[in-house]
């Protein structure tokens, strides 16, 4: 059964002026969101040891850019973002076959533009951009439609693509979080069960393959996750570094700037994968119950935002943003709790990069613009133009 009702009749459109739009807007959304960057701008001061620059001061440089985007995406006619997805899509298309050939490397990944005043990262556009011109696909389209094998094969081919690109650079994470979201979205609009089953099937099938496919770093990743105990020293450092950081804070941590862990050098990547680590030791488990509240009550507005919309391309976007929004994090905290293999998912809104606040502010735009714009109803087979 698709989570979705069919809609059968075609609706009238409308436009809100500013006023509306600014009366419309969910301030206490934005507040969530704000207290998590908060959390982030101080973890890094602390990563820095007390100092703004560099981490903190790029940042908050980041984070001005990431607010105009978020409220000029906000304010935009939902519409406008139905009408040109399959741009947006390309354009993230462009920039990921871009990358393949002029891209910037660092530690053996290719995976940057290099913009001057910040490294642009293609692959966190396209999971903004991917969910977007899925949503457009999805809507209008019957639930018979939906259900055809031929009619599911052009958004296979929408993630196969990039998802492949990005396989090249190599970034095994993101490329994870783009089939995850877009099968969470595939669900959601009504695919039957027995082709997830059936993907898995092929998926088992082809492991052989794909294993021989991964890099040799990737496939130590995979070993060290099975045997982490193994090199601990080694290939498993990362791992065992992050599990003794987390629980070295206990219940109510070492306090702010106070962590030895931190302070030794012993945590690494700690201003971008393993973000949460500091943060844990420094305020314990109960700060990290604190933090993970603020978090999901972010994925609760997201749900919620998305029940309210009464067109189905701003339940799709908003759905899958949220999807998106909550993979970050559920990766992230596998990775670190050694429950999964270290993939490089940052932690959504703390990790330093600029892309990646960038990105995730847009779509908190578009989820915004989906709630200013709730009362908006496109029909599934009219023109998306304005009247």
């Amino acid at each position: 059964m698709s989570f979705f009702k069919d809609q059968n009749c075609y609706l009238k459109n409308y436009n809100l002026s500013f006023k509306e739009k600014w009366m419309g807007f969910d301030w206490s959304f934005l507040f969530f969101i704000g207290l998590a960057v908060l959390v982030g701008l101080s973890v890094l001061y602390s990563i820095g040891d007390g100092h703004w620059a560099p981490l903190v001061t790029h940042q908050l440089a980041c984070l001005a850019i990431s607010l105009g985007a978020f409220f000029l995406v906000a304010f935009f006619n939902l519409r406008f973002f139905m009408k040109y997805a399959y741009v947006f899509y390309a354009i993230g298309l462009v920039l990921l076959v871009w990358v393949a050939f002029f891209g910037k490397g660092a530690m053996g990944a290719q995976r940057w533009i290099n913009l001057g005043f910040m490294q642009l990262q293609p692959s966190e556009i396209m999971k903004v951009v991917l969910v977007m011109a899925l949503a457009r696909y999805f809507h209008g389209a019957s639930l018979d439609q939906i259900r055809s094998i031929k009619f599911i094969v052009p958004p296979a081919l929408m993630v196969l693509v990039p998802v492949l690109l990005i396989l090249k650079q190599p970034d095994l994470g993101t490329a994870l979080m783009l089939v995850f979201a877009s099968c969470a979205i595939f669900f959601l609009v009504g695919v039957q069960i027995w082709k997830f089953i059936l993907l898995g099937i092929l998926s088992a099938a082809a492991a052989p393959i794909i294993w021989f496919s991964l890099h040799d770093y990737q496939k130590q990743r995979v070993l060290t996750f099975l045997n982490a105990e193994a090199d601990p020293r080694g290939a498993g450092y990362h791992i065992a570094q992050s599990k003794i950081t987390l629980g070295s804070g206990g219940f109510w941590g070492k306090g702010f700037m106070e962590g030895t862990q931190r302070r030794l050098s012993f945590i690494p990547e700690k201003h971008t994968d393993f973000i949460f680590t500091v943060f844990a030791e420094e305020f314990g488990w109960l700060g990290s119950i604190i933090v993970y509240g603020v978090y999901a009550i972010i994925i609760a507005y997201g749900f919620s935002i998305a029940m309210k919309c009464t067109n189905f391309f701003g339940k799709i976007l908003t759905l899958g943003l949220t999807t998106n929004f909550a993979l970050y994090l559920f990766i992230n905290m596998a990775m670190i709790m050694g429950l999964m293999p270290v993939v490089g998912v940052p932690f959504p809104l703390m990790s330093y990069g600029g892309t990646a606040m960038l990105t995730l502010f847009i779509g908190f735009g578009l989820m915004e613009c989906a709630n200013i714009n709730r009362e908006m109803v496109i029909g599934r087979l009219g023109s998306i133009d304005d009247e």
